[in-house]
C-alpha cells in the first residue's frame, strides 16, 4: 500500500500511465470516464437501478487561479446538466480544485460559487476530504459555508483513520453539519492517524454511532460488510429508519452489495468519478484492496 500511494504522487508515472491502453482499460472499472457525458451515462445507468449518485471531477493538481476557474466552470456545467437530465444525484468537490494548494480564501470563494449554484438548483455539494495537513481548513470552510446555505445544500467528509475523528463528528453533528464517513485513502503517520487496520474500524464504528444517534441525514462510506453489519445493527437497535441516512460506495466496486442493500430498502449513493487526471485516485483504490492489483495484473497479461 505504501509503495502505490508513493506512486500515485510521481507526476511523471502520471503521464507513462495515461499512455498505456492496458492501464486506461483497467480504470474504467472505477472511473466512468474523461468526458462529462460519460459520467452521465454511467449516472443514467445507475440510476435506472435504484442507485443514487455523486459526480467528481477528477484533478487534484490545480496550481493556478486561472486553473481554479475552470474546475469552476466544470461543475457549474455539471449542476446545469444533472438538472437537464433528470439525474438522481449531487456533486463532490475537491478543495485543492479550488486553489487550497496557495490560497484559502480563494478556495472558499470558489467552493461558494459551485455551493451557491447547488442550493440555487435545489442540490447539494459534498466538500470532499483530503489528506490530513488540509482536515482543519476544509472544516472551516465547511463551516463557513454551512452558516450560509445550510445543512440542505452543503456536507462534510470524514476519515476515521484519524485521531481526531469522533470528536470532529461530535461537533459537527453538534452544528447541524452532514457528514460522510469513511475509512480513508491517503497514508497518513502516526501522529495523526492509526497505523493498525482494527484500530481504523474501531474508530469508524465508535464514530458511525455519533452519526446514527444525531437525527441528521449521514453518509455511511463503505464496502466493509463488517461495518455496514455495524450500522444496520446499531440503527435496528436504536430505531434508526432505514431511510434515515445512507450508504455511499464506489463505482466499480461491490455493485453486488450495492445493489442488494437497495434491493432492501436502504438508500444507496455511488461516487461516480470522471475526467483526465484520473491517475492519483486510480493509484488509490489499488492501494485499498489487494484485489484490485490483481484485477490489473490479469488484465495486462491479457493485452
Amino acid at each position: 500500500r505504501t509503495a502505490l500511494m508513493f506512486l500515485s504522487r510521481r507526476e511523471g508515472l502520471k503521464d507513462a500511465a495515461t499512455r498505456l491502453p492496458a492501464l486506461g482499460r483497467v480504470a474504467k472499472r472505477f472511473i466512468a470516464g474523461e468526458r462529462m457525458e460519460d459520467a452521465v451515462s454511467a449516472v443514467k445507468e445507475l440510476n435506472a437501478r435504484g442507485l443514487s449518485v455523486s459526480f467528481d471531477h477528477l484533478n487534484e493538481t490545480v496550481r493556478t487561479e486561472s486553473e481554479t476557474r475552470e474546475e469552476v466552470r466544470e461543475y457549474l456545467r455539471l449542476l446545469a446538466r444533472i438538472d437537464q437530465v433528470g439525474a438522481r444525484g449531487n456533486v463532490s468537490l475537491k478543495l485543492t480544485q479550488c486553489g487550497l494548494l496557495f490560497d484559502r480564501e480563494l478556495a472558499l470563494a470558489n467552493a461558494r460559487t459551485v455551493v451557491a449554484e447547488a442550493a440555487r438548483r435545489g442540490s447539494f455539494v459534498r466538500i470532499d476530504m483530503e489528506q490530513s495537513e488540509f482536515t482543519q481548513v476544509t472544516l472551516d470552510i465547511v463551516r463557513a459555508l454551512h452558516r450560509e446555505f445550510g445543512q440542505a445544500h452543503v456536507g462534510a467528509v470524514l476519515q476515521s483513520s484519524l485521531y481526531r475523528t469522533e470528536a470532529d463528528a461530535r461537533a459537527l453533528c453538534a452544528e447541524g453539519i452532514r457528514i460522510r464517513l469513511c475509512k480513508g485513502a491517503y497514508l497518513e503517520g502516526p501522529e495523526v492517524a492509526y497505523q493498525d487496520k482494527r484500530d481504523v474500524d474501531a474508530s469508524f464504528v465508535r464514530t458511525l454511532h455519533v452519526l446514527l444517534g444525531s437525527g441528521l441525514y449521514h453518509g455511511i462510506a463503505t464496502h466493509d460488510e463488517r461495518m455496514i453489519d455495524a450500522a444496520l445493527t446499531y440503527a435496528r437497535e436504536h430505531q434508526v429508519a432505514p431511510g434515515a441516512y445512507e450508504f455511499q460506495m464506489l463505482h466499480g466496486i461491490r455493485r453486488d452489495l450495492q445493489e442488494r442493500l437497495a434491493q432492501e430498502g436502504h438508500p444507496v449513493r455511488v461516487y461516480v468519478p470522471y475526467g483526465k487526471h484520473w491517475y492519483p485516485y486510480f493509484m488509490r483504490r489499488l492501494a485499498e484492496r489487494p484485489a484490485n492489483v490483481w484485477f490489473v495484473l490479469k488484465n495486462f497479461l491479457q493485452g
